[in-house]
């Protein structure tokens, strides 16, 4: 995997993601999966991330995605857990009657970033080149 750029940007933002439906019920599974991924997709293409893997499995969504640098993590999954769970309820009656307080996801999500190298290695960087550039840690 390589880096993408922007108009102005070359960057890697790798991110692993994971929500839950509320109380962990196991109803992505037949249509409401297909309408879930497929609302994930369309959020992606409007947000412009990129989704390197994702896996929906009964009870969680993963994903492992490439968000550009203007958008922000907490706004992407706050758009594809609002959508979805907005369209499903519309869509299902099933879902509906089981989360009746308008509330599909659990609040919160996981979050974490991939890259190539260690903050060791970041840090012995600028420890290096700290220095030389004018530019040299706090006490």
């Amino acid at each position: 995997m390589g880096y993408s750029s922007g108009c102005h940007t070359t960057f890697h933002h790798h991110y692993h993601l994971v929500w839950a439906p509320k109380y962990r019920f196991k109803v992505l599974h037949g249509e409401v999966r297909l309408r879930v991924r497929e609302i994930i997709r369309q959020v992606c293409a409007e947000m412009g991330v990129t989704i390197v893997h994702g896996v929906l499995s009964r009870d969680h969504v993963h994903m492992f995605v490439e968000i550009p640098p203007h958008v922000s993590v907490s706004d992407f999954v706050r758009r594809a857990k609002g959508r979805s769970s907005r369209k499903i309820q519309q869509e299902f009656e099933h879902i509906r009657k089981r989360y009746w307080g308008q509330r599909f996801w659990q609040r919160g999500y996981f979050s974490t970033t991939s890259g190539n190298i260690t903050d060791d290695t970041i840090l012995r960087y600028l420890d290096k080149h700290g220095h030389k550039n004018g530019f040299s840690p706090a006490p």
